[in-house]
């Protein structure tokens, strides 16, 4: 049997077998680390073709439950997802108790969030970002670079770019740890009030040398988010270029309904 009718539309044999196999992990009846079964396995099961298998598990690999390794097969993933509260995580309220927003919205989960800090120091801003900025192409700016994991598994990398007038009478922000609330605290303290936070979201799938980095499987997607953090006074003093792990974050948005 290749298909089946329903609701007057013929479902393809594998896309059968990929809904079930989804089904069994959110029911747990596969649990976080256990084995999918093997192509052998699947093909004596279903009694179709290990081409029809094969078709399966890419539809399972695309719902980011299970990741894949070389040799060894496809292994249920141990990773439920952050939620990403886009009208909460920037409170002026956690900054005030001290909390990052990446801390902040970790917590809420309940995952141990972790951030290890790659670079910090002068650079030239590439020309994407020094227009953000209003600054030329090649202007000094300061990056920071972090990579955040959550639960031990890194599920984030984020590069700062500031202004250098901005940053250079702010010795915090060239600190490893800058201090309770994060960068966006200490900018604050000096007169850098922020006025709203405004953010671009593309889904991808992840290069190479990023699926290295947050220990994706191979053509993993990625969600690549740049935000740029505008003052009262209208200025944006903080580009962050972001790059997540797409399984391990749900974007939820309060949309005002009203002119």
């Amino acid at each position: 049997m290749g298909t089946a009718v329903g609701g007057g539309k013929a479902v393809p044999r594998y896309v059968q077998i990929a809904d079930e196999i989804v089904q069994q992990i959110r029911a747990g009846v596969l649990g976080a680390g256990d084995m999918v079964p093997s192509e052998s396995e699947l093909v004596d099961r279903y009694g179709v073709s290990g081409g029809t298998i094969r078709k399966a598990m890419v539809e399972v690999r695309a719902s980011g439950l299970v990741e894949t390794r070389h040799g060894k097969g496809s292994i249920v993933k141990a990773r439920p997802p952050v939620r990403h509260r886009s009208s909460d995580r920037f409170r002026r309220t956690h900054r005030q108790e001290g909390r990052a927003a990446y801390l902040a919205e970790s917590a809420q989960s309940g995952a141990e969030a972790k951030v290890s800090v790659l670079f910090i120091g002068p650079m030239e801003a590439p020309e994407d970002i020094a227009g953000r900025l209003e600054v030329e192409a090649g202007a000094q700016v300061l990056a920071r670079r972090r990579l955040y994991f959550r639960n031990g598994t890194p599920v984030e990398t984020a590069t700062s770019y500031l202004p250098w007038d901005v940053v250079k009478d702010i010795p915090e922000l060239f600190a490893e740890n800058p201090g309770g609330g994060g960068i966006y605290a200490r900018l604050e303290e000096h007169g850098h009030v922020f006025a709203e936070f405004v953010e671009t979201l593309q889904a991808r799938p992840a290069s190479k040398a990023e699926t290295s980095e947050l220990a994706l499987s191979p053509g993993a997607p990625v969600v690549h988010l740049v935000r740029d953090a505008v003052t009262e006074a209208g200025r944006v003093v903080e580009v962050c270029d972001t790059l997540m792990a797409a399984d391990q974050f749900v974007f939820e948005y309060r949309i005002p309904a009203r002119d």
